[in-house]
């Protein structure tokens, strides 16, 4: 590259490194006083919903520097019709705020980040904050069984988003931004600055390259450090003493991590199986939140433990205060309990449940061990501590996020050889019986597969209907030699298929067989030889196999052209597909890869959002649509005409119709999809007026 002022900008120019770390900054000083003021909405709603003596003016002078407090003890006391009627009037009050205003505010928050940063260039509605913020504090305050760790991630990305947004920044800058506000939240949250930084590039973002890593860290140490001013700094459980009495106990840390993984499993498909459930119910949708509120409080009936984040219960089983019975009964209420707020249409994160999860299950094995081994183990509010790393690993697939937020969340060193080992073993566990995590699978059924690769062998992607001959060379069965021999002359196929009076295919004669006979012209001229040399126990295709299964047939056999059938009719002849016409195909496809693949491989090299340097002062960059351009055309948006820029190519987002073909060029009337990425070229200051085009409603 030779253009020093585009390569390496100003430090403080729009989007340089500099301007990017005061943007962090700012992200962070946001998220931080997002996290405190969240933590004190929602212990308004609980004192507003449960009752209690604390006022406003109170939480905030004494009540906002310790955790918000689960309502067990008030809700103990209460009628069993105001247990079900908090929680069912919360969600009463949470469906319509979101169905009317946000309706990406549903849900655990964390997917709808990571929406927003794979399909939509980074885009969050500024509206998100608001709505997110209420209808999350209303469902945690009035009992939702839900965290508030998912939705300050989503408020902090929103905020990213907008911040972004409102600088007229590029896509990659906007993504940056947003996974700052997730890095934010959760250091806020959890007074965990390096596992907000982690979190933020595994889960968000999906790697740590350095020009994105940097203004994350200095976001979630900015967030930390005014969330420690507020709050105080003091990890966020009350943790046991805790030592490894044994080398071999590390073995019952790796049973733990076992059942962790299953636990994981049971949350994520209990989860997705309550939003399909939901889906089906005949009403409306702003009303079954209330259903899910008033089914939570049934739950709460005979274990009121479910009401709200958990993090009382969670001290508890740490302190080694409660029985395997309850923490067993616990494990499954809590299940329930939370994929029944999050399907019905609450608001709430994931992963107080999943620690809640993690702690009961883990001091049901400590209990155990301890019982059956005693004085050879820690005590059982050691297996809950692991444990609830290991089902948090388990239920996200990002065992080094668990292991870091553990570790802060205890502030205690010597728990991370047990932690590790148990992290590891539930994410293998959880991976073998559910290939997606907690928050990729509410993705994939939305059609979003964060984590598809192409096929390497290219034959899988193409199709019989690629390349099928619709003209085959048909023989009737009663044809004699002499009619064989004047199509043989005419045709340059090699295979020539028989078929009945009625049409129905018998098999094929192959040229091969023709020469063999061709000296006894003389003798079979004149007789009936079709139905004679006819070979029936042929392979056959449709026009939805791919083509590796031809090549396979192929591969097997002497012939090089194969009869295809109707799906339906397996015995009509629909046509004909020939080995050279696959292996052009083939080699059509490899060079499409080669070719997207080196862009790929280019684009990489400089980051995405940056140029590379075509000469004579031209770049080539690749672009995210954005909400304002998907659904309209180029001959709509006039883009070269108004901007200079020439969109070159279409890349099909995963799992999006066009993902088989990946990419293509586009024509005037094609219109652009959600989560495509546009390949285009221009000049410096054309790409940043199309930039700036696309940012913002046209």
């Amino acid at each position: 590259m030779t253009d020093t002022h585009h390569d390496r900008p100003q430090l403080f120019e729009r989007g340089g490194h500099l301007f990017m770390v005061a943007a962090a900054i700012f992200t962070g000083l946001a998220g931080a006083i997002g996290a405190v003021l969240f933590r004190l909405l929602i212990r308004s709603v609980q004192t507003v919903a449960f009752g209690g003596s604390e006022g406003v003016g109170d939480l905030i002078e004494a009540g906002l520097l310790a955790e918000p407090e689960d309502p067990i003890h008030l809700a103990r006391e209460m009628t069993w019709y105001a247990k079900i009627a908090i929680p069912a009037a919360g969600g009463l009050i949470v469906g319509p705020l979101i169905w009317f205003f946000a309706r990406e505010a549903r849900g655990h928050g964390v997917p709808e980040v990571m929406k927003a940063v794979a399909v939509r260039g980074g885009i969050i509605r500024a509206r998100v904050v608001g709505v997110k913020a209420l209808a999350s504090a209303v469902s945690i305050g009035t009992g939702g069984s839900v965290g508030r760790e998912g939705p300050i991630v989503q408020i902090g990305s929103a905020f990213g988003s907008w911040l972004g947004q409102t600088m007229r920044l590029n896509t990659m800058a906007i993504r940056t931004l947003v996974a700052c506000g997730a890095a934010a939240g959760i250091s806020a949250t959890f007074n965990a600055p390096i596992a907000g930084a982690i979190f933020a590039a595994e889960i968000i973002v999906g790697h740590f390259a350095v020009i994105q890593f940097t203004p994350i860290v200095i976001s979630s140490v900015v967030a930390t450090v005014i969330s420690r001013w507020a709050l105080g700094n003091h990890p966020a459980f009350l943790v046991p003493d805790y030592e490894i009495v044994s080398p071999f106990e590390l073995l019952p840390y790796m049973a733990a991590g076992v059942l962790a993984g299953l636990v994981a499993v049971a949350f994520i498909r209990a989860l997705s199986a309550a939003e399909d459930i939901f889906d089906k119910v005949p009403m409306p949708e702003y009303l079954k939140a209330t259903v899910g509120g008033a089914l939570v409080g049934v739950i709460a009936l005979r274990l009121p433990e479910v009401f709200g984040v958990g993090y009382t219960t969670i001290d508890h089983a740490l302190a080694g205060s409660l029985s395997v019975g309850l923490m067993a009964a616990l494990v499954i209420a809590k299940i329930v309990a939370t994929s029944v707020t999050i399907g019905s249409g609450g608001s709430g994160g994931i992963f107080a449940p999943s620690l809640f999860l993690g702690a009961m299950s883990g001091g049901v094995v400590g209990m155990l061990v301890e019982r059956y081994f005693p004085g050879a183990t820690a005590s059982s509010g050691a297996y809950a501590l692991v444990t609830m790393g290991a089902v948090v690993a388990a239920t996200t697939h990002a065992p080094i996020s668990a292991i870091i937020i553990i570790f802060e969340l205890t502030q205690t060193i010597d728990i991370i050889p047990a932690l590790m080992s148990a992290c590891v073993v539930s994410s293998l566990v959880s991976q073998l019986l559910n290939t997606e995590s907690i928050y990729t699978a509410k993705l994939k059924r939305q059609g979003i597969d964060l984590n598809e690769t192409e096929d390497p062998n290219v034959l899988r992607g193409l199709y019989v209907r690629d390349v099928v001959d619709l003209t085959p060379e048909v023989i009737p069965e009663s044809a004699n030699f002499q009619t064989i021999l004047d199509l043989v002359v005419q045709s340059d196929h090699d295979q020539f298929f028989v078929v009945t009076e009625s049409g129905a295919l018998m098999g094929a004669i192959s040229l091969s067989e023709v020469r063999r006979l061709i000296y006894e012209q003389e003798s079979l001229q004149h007789l009936v030889v079709a139905r004679d040399l006819v070979e029936t126990q042929r392979p056959t295709v449709t026009l939805d196999d791919d083509l590796s299964v031809v090549m396979q047939i192929f591969s097997g056999s002497h012939v090089d052209e194969v009869a295809v059938v109707d799906i339906h009719e397996p015995t009509r002849l629909a046509g004909t597909v020939r080995e050279r016409d696959v292996l052009e195909s083939s080699h059509r496809e490899q060079l499409r890869r080669d070719l997207a693949g080196g862009f790929s491989t280019s684009m990489t090299t400089v980051g995405r959002g940056k140029t590379v340097d075509l000469g004579d002062g031209y770049w080539l960059r690749e672009i995210m649509t954005t909400p304002h351009i998907v659904g309209r055309s180029l001959q709509e948006l006039a883009i070269r005409e108004r901007t200079g820029v020439q969109v070159l190519l279409v890349r099909g987002r995963s799992g999006s119709a066009q993902a088989r073909t990946g990419v293509r060029v586009p024509s005037a009337s094609d219109r652009f999809e959600e989560g495509e990425t546009l390949v285009v070229a221009g000049t410096a200051e054309d790409l940043r007026a199309f930039e700036r085009m696309t940012a913002h409603a046209i």
